[in-house]
């Protein structure tokens, strides 16, 4: 009989397909889900970038007059701190003014979440209302095939 016992050794079995092994209609599966997920992620940001605000509509001429006083401001400001909260405000009003430049093409997309929209849902087990809560109209619901 030996002295010595069996000790674990710290190492979990390991447990499913060994490393490497995933399937290519694996892959492929993922792949596309993955394409889905960010046609789906593209439009709902869409809708909600262009979703309407409340109070005073901002305006590419607002935004171009609000830098200009930034400038101004900038200009005679002394106090550090205070050069570095307009910096960062203008850097702002930039990247706004940028965004009204290149508008967002709300119907390419929509046409793209049509196209994926029922497998998407499916997959996710999704029910109108939760698309409906999220803005997206009845009338897209309908044309993807998640609404009758």
């Amino acid at each position: 009989m030996s002295d010595q016992t069996s000790e674990p050794s710290g190492e979990k079995p390991r447990i499913g397909l060994p490393p490497g092994t995933m399937t290519e209609s694996h892959r492929l599966a993922l792949k596309v889900g993955r394409e889905r997920g960010q046609i789906v992620r593209r439009y709902l940001h869409a809708l909600e970038a262009t979703k309407p605000r409340r109070g005073r509509p901002v305006t590419p001429e607002g935004l171009k007059k609000s830098i200009e006083k930034i400038d101004a401001n900038l200009a005679t400001e002394k106090d550090p701190l205070r050069k570095l909260d307009l910096v960062q405000l203008k850097i702002k009003k930039q990247k706004e003014l940028e965004e009204f430049e290149s508008p967002i093409d709300l119907v390419a997309l929509e046409n793209e979440f049509i196209g994926v929209a029922k497998d998407y849902n499916d997959s996710k087990e999704l029910s109108p209302e939760a698309w409906l809560e999220l803005g997206v109209p009845r009338e897209v619901l309908r044309r993807a095939g998640i609404l009758s």
